[in-house]
């Protein structure tokens, strides 16, 4: 056998080891250049930002002055001014995380492309999808104030437009991630569309979908809690009223009463989504 054909150990002395490098050089460059942009987005938001000195340096002491005066909480005024809009607030919450999903799932249905095999159809649910997370609850309440006047109706209404987006995006993808064997395995059976839906898709997709409906609900007790600020009903009308009159004490009641529903929410949701998924 000729010796050639397999080089030494030795043949190999005078080459160059080949070294591992995690980027290349244009990926490099490229990870600088976007390090870059981002401090020169930071710089310059830090300057367009308008602090004044004078209100910065006492900020600390005017803090202090603010927690002294919202103390003691005036516990007796829950009953008279805080306990209804804070029952109002989960009406609010709840109606419209309803009203939610009734009026996401079609159109989460229609955004699944492997369910609904037609791109402009896709794109028009997609679309309505991205305009209602794109508009704000409180822009959706101000809305609807102008219509309906101020009220919980008004804030259920903003809650449930609001709510749209995130319901039908979630609900769409889950769809198009569901497993085609069951789906085939009942469509070959000769079953109707709505069968299919019910049998083959349900069955996969239903821990996601209880998952979203209680996350969305837990979020909506949050932002329902601020609607009141622009007279959309509920917890945040008590607190705007405390805020206009300049009663410190019966602010930090409301804020107390915000602060112990969100957290009765979180609790509730942790307990539902152990006993349903």
């Amino acid at each position: 056998m000729n010796a050639a054909a397999h080089p030494t150990p030795a043949a190999h002395a005078g080459s160059t080891p080949r070294q591992w490098r995690r980027y290349s050089p244009g990926q490099r460059l490229l990870r600088f250049a976007l390090y870059l942009a981002v401090v020169a987005a930071i710089v310059q938001a830090v300057r367009s930002v308008e602090i004044i000195p004078e209100f910065l340096y006492d900020a600390p002491e005017q803090m202090a002055d603010l927690f002294q005066r919202m103390w003691p909480i005036d516990w007796g005024y829950y009953l008279e001014g805080v306990h209804g809009p804070l029952v109002e607030t989960l009406h609010i919450a709840t109606l419209g995380t309803i009203l939610a999903v009734i009026m996401a799932v079609p159109v989460g249905l229609l955004a699944a492309h492997n369910l609904t095999p037609s791109r402009p159809v896709n794109l028009l649910a997609r679309l309505i999808l991205v305009s209602s997370r794109s508009v704000n609850s409180l822009v959706w309440a101000l809305l609807f104030i102008a219509i309906f006047g101020p009220g919980a109706l008004a804030g259920t209404l903003a809650i449930a437009f609001r709510s749209i987006g995130f319901v039908g995006k979630l609900v769409g993808e889950a769809i198009e991630e569901a497993q085609r064997g069951p789906i085939e395995a009942v469509t070959a059976t000769g079953a109707s569309r709505g069968a299919v839906l019910w049998y083959a898709y349900w069955p996969q997709i239903r821990p996601a979908f209880w998952s979203i409906v209680l996350l969305r609900w837990d979020i909506n007790v949050r932002e329902s809690a601020v609607l009141g600020l622009v007279g959309a009903g509920g917890i945040g009308m008590a607190l705007d009223t405390a805020l206009n009159l300049f009663q410190w004490d019966r602010v930090s009641l409301v804020l107390a009463a915000i602060f112990a529903i969100v957290v009765v929410a979180e609790i509730v949701i942790t307990q539902a989504r152990k006993r349903i998924l």
